[in-house]
């Protein structure tokens, strides 16, 4: 998708996206890029992040990589002073920085009997530390970096920030019950800080990206030989186009929302980007 499409023009504009060294949010920067924008890639892996500015600079891009722990404010807010001198106040954040582990996942979808003492990792058995690390990562990985960058927004017009919830937010998926509590504090708190900011003029709304297959993912919904997984089966027949969305899919609803022109009168508002899954009853 070409952003011209779309009539979104970030010239002059700073963005800066945590998580960047990730895919989907490496993608959100090349397309805030493409659209004009000078572009500040957070990530806790510097190299990673800093792989992707230099794919945008080599498009004719501006984009500098910065190391950042977002769950840090003493260093959020150094990073956000020093992007201000590289490149300019924040405009737009995407707080992209989250994701889950493993001590905060189960075994099994269902409880069964004797779970509780078997060889298996039950409810019961889930890690608090590993349960705190996953809250802790999504929500104030959300909340710090807009504590450091909102800062540098206050008394200027077009502003925003866009948060990532997930299909977890509406309804949680089995297994996850940390990474699905953390998603739905994530929609929550958008629309808190849209009503807590609205008289700033900040904009603040979230998507919600559906089911995307990603090299980070790929474990989880293909065999080692190429075939879908249970767990894939059960998501396309749960999502009504029947099918994983393409990154590129996301590009529209990002633009549009960080759109001051199209979108100027919409904060608080978190956009399913999922093939129908979130309206879906499986009936």
């Amino acid at each position: 998708m070409n952003s011209n499409v779309l009539n979104t023009d970030l010239s002059g504009k700073v963005a800066v996206v945590t998580g960047a060294g990730g895919v989907l949010c490496s993608y959100f920067a090349k397309v805030l890029a493409r659209a004009g924008a000078k572009v500040a890639l957070l990530d806790l892996n510097l190299e990673a992040a800093q792989s992707y500015a230099d794919e945008i600079a080599s498009e004719g891009g501006i984009a500098k990589a910065y190391s950042c722990n977002v769950l840090d404010k003493a260093v959020c807010t150094a990073v956000a002073d020093e992007i201000k001198k590289d490149l300019g106040l924040c405009d737009i954040l995407v707080n992209g920085a989250g994701g889950n582990n493993p001590r905060a996942t189960t075994d099994k979808e269902y409880y069964e009997p004797g779970d509780i003492d078997a060889d298996t990792k039950s409810f019961f058995d889930l890690d608090a530390d590993g349960v705190g690390f996953v809250f802790n990562l999504n929500f104030l990985g959300t909340l710090i970096p807009t504590q450091a960058f909102a800062a540098h927004m206050l008394g200027r017009r077009g502003c925003s920030i866009l948060n990532i919830s997930s299909m977890n937010a509406y309804t949680p998926l089995t297994k996850i019950p940390a990474y699905s509590g953390a998603k739905a504090a994530i929609s929550n708190f958008t629309q808190w800080l849209a009503v807590h900011f609205s008289r700033e003029g900040i904009r603040v709304n979230a998507i919600a990206p559906g089911f995307f297959s990603t090299k980070q993912n790929a474990k989880l919904l293909w065999n080692d030989d190429g075939t879908p997984t249970a767990r894939t089966g059960k998501i396309l027949a749960a999502t009504p186009m029947g099918r994983f969305g393409e990154t590129e899919e996301l590009e529209g609803g990002l633009l549009f929302l960080v759109n001051e022109k199209a979108a100027g009168f919409i904060t608080g508002v978190v956009l399913p980007v999922d093939g129908g899954f979130s309206a879906y009853s499986g009936v």
